[in-house]
């Protein structure tokens, strides 16, 4: 049941980088689903934090969150938008993506506030339920943005494409971006034409990140595998993400290990899973930010 999982022993879980416990990420996939799992099998990590997710109002109270109103929240008059003037939100660009949901599940653990922009927010409420503010809407939109970002101090954005109108940033103090850049440039032939538009999306993704004024951090990762994380170490040497590759949940966990380290104005760094064993991620950003300087 999910009311046996207590707080401390999924922060003990996440903090010892227990993933290689967790079921492959189709789990979480099937439980948006809603494909229900049998009582008696043993639960991963993902599932453990998902049953914990979806204990319902009872254990929302106690883990601290707010119970989930009777309406979508979507409505905010311009008084209460004008009095909001903390920012202490994660905003995840691409809240249907794979790995935008692992990154989602990793900030919920991090007990953070997340704000997520999603294609069908009903799905999202039903997966994630008060510890997410799901946004449904047409990001091109300023009235659409000017909502997504309010309270916002950071942002992820996990997928190529998913970048809009940096007039909203204002206020932000960090964004995160994963991108694929180096492993586009590599391709040749066929495969060179079928991620053209990836590609580009991914330069241009880039480049507004570094010409927003907001301090950056962009990981260039290798091929994405779905492979458990927190099994191998890491290889962060220059042009290793053009052949090299890196677990799904290793990539989602370093984007949210990077908002903890942000440097003061932009760092672009290259990761794929190696030999190197990294302990402790604070000293980590800071040979990579020295490194870039």
């Amino acid at each position: 049941m999910a009311g046996s999982v207590s707080v401390l022993s999924l922060s003990t879980l996440y903090c010892n980088r227990a993933f290689h416990n967790a079921k492959p990420f189709s789990s979480f996939q099937n439980r948006l689903s809603f494909t229900c799992f049998s009582s008696k099998k043993k639960l991963g990590f993902t599932d453990q934090i998902l049953d914990y997710i979806e204990g319902g109002p009872k254990l929302r109270k106690w883990y601290g969150a707010p119970d989930i109103l009777e309406n979508d929240g979507d409505e905010l008059n311009e008084d209460e938008a004008s009095e909001e003037t903390v920012r202490d939100a994660v905003l995840v660009t691409d809240g249907d993506n794979e790995i935008g949901q692992m990154i989602i599940l990793q900030l919920i653990v991090k007990r953070l506030r997340v704000k997520a922009l999603v294609k069908d927010k009903r799905v999202a409420m039903e997966a994630f339920g008060a510890y997410v503010e799901s946004l449904a809407g047409d990001p091109k939109e300023k009235i659409f943005l000017k909502k997504a970002f309010r309270g916002v101090r950071a942002v992820i954005c996990p997928v190529e494409g998913s970048l809009y109108n940096i007039d909203g940033w204002k206020g932000v103090q960090n964004v995160i971006l994963l991108s694929k850049l180096s492993v586009y440039r590599e391709l040749s032939g066929i495969q060179a034409i079928m991620n053209s538009n990836a590609r580009k999306l991914a330069e241009e993704d880039e480049d507004t990140v570094k010409a927003s004024g907001v301090p950056y951090t962009i990981i260039r990762a290798g091929i994405l595998k779905n492979t458990p994380g927190g099994q191998q170490g890491f290889c962060f040497d220059e042009g290793c993400a053009s052949k090299g590759r890196l677990s799904k949940e290793d990539a989602a966990f370093i984007c949210v290990e990077a908002l903890d380290n942000a440097p003061q104005n932009g760092l672009l760094f290259e990761v794929v899973n190696g030999d190197e064993k990294v302990s402790d991620w604070k000293k980590c950003f800071a040979d990579l930010i020295e490194r870039s300087t």
